[in-house]
């Protein structure tokens, strides 16, 4: 349904609310008002989206995917606010198939932008580990070092932490195999 839609709908909604009240029926007046208060709730935040998030947290790829392709054109379809977070979710769910082709939606999701900053942490955090799957280590310690401080609360201090770790068993890795091309 179109956004515009929608906010017609839910204004429509909440007007009836509003006169049922008037009128005395105050029973029907306040369940008409929360089901306006709903459909007011899916011009902010697109059905799609939460019920692909909240399968994309229960581990089920396929459910989650499929509930984003009912999202046909996002730029119609969704807020302005919302095409960074969808094509957060996008990537992340081409992170667990396909790692390196998830990068260009994460940098598209961070040049569209988001509101929450632990979602611009995580979305850099993810791009830190692309970096590192094409061993580019500049890269990758940029991008950790851009997530520490946009994660201001904090909820992905131990992912940083872990990946900077690997980092780590990576140069040393590298050394290993330095050392043994000098003989």
């Amino acid at each position: 349904m179109s956004n515009i839609i929608r906010l017609i709908i839910a204004c429509v909604v909440m007007a009836g609310a509003v006169a049922l009240c008037v009128f005395g029926f105050w029973g029907w007046g306040i369940l008409v008002l929360f089901l306006g208060g709903f459909v007011l709730l899916s011009y902010f935040f697109n059905e799609n989206m939460l019920i692909a998030q909240w399968f994309l947290r229960k581990e089920k790829l396929e459910k989650s995917e499929e509930w984003l392709a009912k999202i046909t054109d996002y730029e119609k379809q969704l807020n302005k606010r919302q095409w960074g977070y969808y094509n957060l979710l996008i990537g992340l769910i081409e992170s667990r198939k396909a790692p390196l082709k998830s990068e260009k939606y994460f940098k598209k999701a961070l040049s569209l932008g988001m509101s929450m900053s632990h979602n611009v942490a995580l979305a850099k955090i993810s791009l830190a580990g692309v970096s590192m799957m094409k061993h580019d280590k500049v890269g990758a310690k940029r991008y950790l070092d851009e997530a520490a401080k946009d994660d201001k609360n904090k909820l992905l201090a131990d992912q940083i932490k872990m990946m900077k770790g690997q980092m780590g068993q990576m140069d040393k890795q590298q050394v290993v195999r330095r050392g043994y091309r000098q003989f």
